[in-house]
């Protein structure tokens, strides 16, 4: 997995993607899923902390902007 720092919300997105379409074909065998489903896990919670940090510093922006 890539590291905190080098992550980008769009490759998370599209792997999460990969994941979703994966089980939906019935692409993946039993010990696969439980592997990709802690992936997608891993994905969302970095996709989430990256969504909450982002609107944090959006919000300090405008707020610095009124000032």
């Amino acid at each position: 997995m890539k590291e905190a720092k080098q992550f980008k919300y769009e490759d998370a997105i599209h792997e999460l993607e990969d994941i979703v379409e994966s089980m939906e074909n019935n692409e993946l065998d039993i010990d696969s899923m439980a592997t990709k489903l802690k992936r997608a896990q891993e994905l969302i919670k970095l996709c989430k902390d990256k969504l909450t940090k982002t609107d944090a510093e959006i919000k300090k922006i405008l707020a610095d902007d009124k000032q």
